[in-house]
């Protein structure tokens, strides 16, 4: 069995979390504190409630941009499971600047293999990659830092 790396088990939690809170539409502190409750480390607690938070707060403006490339398709129609990977992943691509977006994507699918249907990563990847796109084309992707994003080398002369 493959080792989960720390960001994918504080992503899955985080997922926990939200999935939770969509059934039950209350008790967000109660629900965040206890699935947490194993974490040690303040830097991972800190970065999984950063995650839940931004995307409880900010759930209608990430529905409106999944909305925007499943036009054919009603919200209710994807699974929660999916929804929330994607909500997910649009907020690290927004809202996280040290997070490369090829491992934002990366770790949405993978997580979706785990815990979804067998087409769910194929779709979440299709949705992400669409996000992306636009996010760069409008300038609103705010990456730093080595290989946070992708660029073009210049040739070397001989």
């Amino acid at each position: 069995m493959v080792k989960k790396s720390n960001r994918r088990l504080l992503r899955e939690k985080a997922l926990q979390v939200l999935y939770a809170y969509e059934l039950n539409g209350e008790g967000l502190t109660n629900l965040t504190q206890g699935i947490l409750s194993d974490l040690t480390s303040q830097t991972d607690i800190n970065f999984a409630k950063q995650l839940i938070n931004y995307v409880v707060a900010d759930s209608k403006i990430l529905d409106e941009k999944i909305q925007e490339k499943v036009a054919n398709w009603e919200m209710d129609r994807i699974a929660l499971i999916d929804r929330i990977l994607l909500r997910i992943g649009i907020v690290e691509l927004i809202n996280f600047p040290d997070i490369p977006p090829k491992v934002t994507i990366n770790e949405v699918i993978e997580i979706a293999k785990d815990y979804s249907t067998s087409n769910s990563n194929k779709f979440i990847n299709g949705i992400l990659d669409a996000i992306l796109s636009d996010l760069k084309k409008s300038g609103k992707l705010n990456k730093t830092g080595r290989g946070l994003i992708e660029q073009t080398l210049p040739k070397k002369s001989q």
